[in-house]
């Protein structure tokens, strides 16, 4: 089983000395990068990167910069998706954003974790765990409300 494979399905996996995962890594902040440094009113350019940096976009995304995310092919975008500035995606599994998801600034959705074990812990591996954000959800930041709230935390929404 390749190091890529192992993250994907929630192993311990080698995140600094894989070839594969530093490439996939290093493109997708490549291309991140290039959409951070897109005029806000070049809205073609945008979209444009968000379908080179996101592995399934339905509809058309409002992504304000900054945006990050680690490898971009892991996170799956519904229906009328907005994010706020400054969002980091750590994809190294799948997240998943179903239709009219908002999210306020400064959230980060991580699917990367660090070994707990003392002797694991001092080599690198990491493991991935999903995420999922279902239909007409939200973040909640800061005790604000933004319509229909998801406490992901939790898993259950917020009133």
């Amino acid at each position: 089983m390749t190091e890529w494979e192992k993250a994907q399905n929630g192993y311990l996996y080698d995140a600094n000395y894989d070839k594969e995962i530093i490439e996939a890594r290093t493109r997708c902040a490549d291309l991140c990068y290039e959409f951070n440094n897109c005029r806000p009113s070049d809205i073609a350019k945008q979209q444009e990167l968000l379908q080179q940096i996101i592995g399934n976009i339905k509809g058309t995304p409002v992504i304000t910069a900054p945006f990050y995310c680690d490898y971009g092919v892991n996170v799956s975008i519904g229906e009328n998706f907005y994010t706020n500035h400054n969002v980091t995606i750590l994809d190294c599994t799948k997240v998943t954003f179903g239709d009219n998801v908002f999210i306020a600034p400064n959230c980060v959705f991580s699917t990367a974790g660090h070994a707990i074990d003392s002797e694991q812990r001092n080599r690198p591996a990491y493991y991935g765990r999903r995420q999922c954000l279902d239909w007409n959800q939200c973040i909640r930041i800061a005790g604000r409300d933004y319509r229909k709230q998801y406490d992901y935390r939790r898993g259950k929404c917020c009133e």
